[in-house]
């Protein structure tokens, strides 16, 4: 026991120091950035629009400057094409004699209002990861997919600044014992969802809708002899994150089911986390670092936390004009009650290596 113990202080440490250094990185990176950015922008609107901006200038990514600066340009160009410049996150058009600011953010471009937590075990994406169970008596490798996305159906303004948006998420999550001669499935869990997401600036939230229900694989019920449990429920959560700086970001939350079976399942859950994303890309802007980690505590388990940790590299993938996607490969950690279906009451640990894949 003081061996495993050992490993896992080790595994603590190791993301721990990720974090760090890659916060550290990410401070003194900001800055090179923004300037980056300044000087492409003032030669994008010299080239573009004959324009010469006197008062342009760049705070973690987002472009500040004066109406009077674009008079005479189509706004909605200026702001698109500045958009386009990497590493970008808005655009801000101070309005001449007042104080107010009329903001045309990226989200604009974005198919998603409320951005994937990537540290979260049951967040909708395609993904395949490997995973080393530690001190498990019954699994040892393991193999985890899913398949899912989260799909815009109708995004719009509101009076009082942001837009909303509502869409539909499902996923499929499957894990499969690969010690086993045939790579027995051992549970699937079905996912579908209706989320509600809000944004303006670097706020975000996001409330939904949801029912699962889980499925133990047929091979494993006839090797093992297991009881199975008809496991289903529907319930709600709400998220709500914001983004600290360009490259930090926190959230939290908490969900509630209204209808379970077991019916004895305690209802509440709660949720935080933070995440950390360089904002300088490297090997030709396509690489760039990336961690999170992932909370939960359930009124199910006593409010025990599991702890999820991914630390690793993103890369984008452009495809066609605003269509892009992202591909993480990440190591990762995770501690506490399972979240597959049939096993929620059990106690797992895990190390991993995984890639993840979104698209927006």
């Amino acid at each position: 026991m003081r061996t495993d113990r050992a490993i896992q202080l080790k595994i603590y440490y190791f993301f721990i120091l990720w974090l760090v250094v890659a916060a550290v990185s990410d401070v003194s990176a900001s800055s090179e950035v923004d300037a980056f950015i300044k000087g492409y922008a003032t030669a994008l609107l010299q080239q573009e629009y004959s324009i010469t901006p006197a008062t342009l200038k760049v705070d973690n990514g987002v472009i500040i400057l004066s109406a009077e600066d674009i008079q005479g340009a189509d706004h909605s160009e200026v702001i698109r094409s500045l958009l386009s410049i990497n590493g970008v996150v808005s655009v801000e058009i101070l309005e001449s004699g007042n104080k107010d600011v009329m903001t045309t953010s990226a989200f604009h471009m974005r198919t998603r209002l409320f951005e994937p937590l990537i540290a979260d075990t049951r967040w909708p994406h395609f993904s395949m990861s490997y995973q080393h169970y530690i001190d498990d008596e019954e699994l040892k490798s393991v193999g985890a997919t899913s398949f899912g996305e989260t799909i815009p159906l109708y995004k719009s303004h509101v009076p009082f600044g942001g837009e909303w948006q509502v869409g539909i998420q499902a996923a499929v999550y499957a894990v499969f014992d690969l010690d086993a001669e045939s790579h027995d499935l051992i549970n699937a869990d079905y996912w579908v969802g209706i989320p509600v997401s809000y944004r303006e600036r670097d706020f975000s939230g996001l409330l939904r809708i949801f029912h699962q229900s889980s499925h133990i694989g047929d091979e494993y019920i006839l090797r093992s002899r297991i009881d199975r449990v008809n496991l289903s429920y529907e319930g709600i959560d709400m998220k709500l994150s914001y983004d600290v700086m360009k490259w930090f970001r926190i959230y939290t939350g908490s969900g509630f089911l209204f209808r379970t079976e077991p019916e004895d399942i305690k209802p509440w859950s709660m949720q935080y986390g933070f995440e950390l994303k360089s904002p300088r890309s490297y090997l030709s802007n396509v690489i760039k670092p990336v961690a999170g980690a992932d909370f939960k505590s359930r009124q199910e388990d006593n409010w025990n936390t599991d702890v999820s940790l991914r630390g690793g590299i993103e890369l984008e993938i452009k495809w066609i004009d605003s269509v892009s996607s992202r591909l993480q490969i990440m190591l990762e950690y995770f501690h506490g009650n399972s979240p597959n279906g049939q096993f929620y009451e059990r106690s797992i640990e895990y190390i991993g290596l995984g890639t993840h894949f979104y698209f927006y």
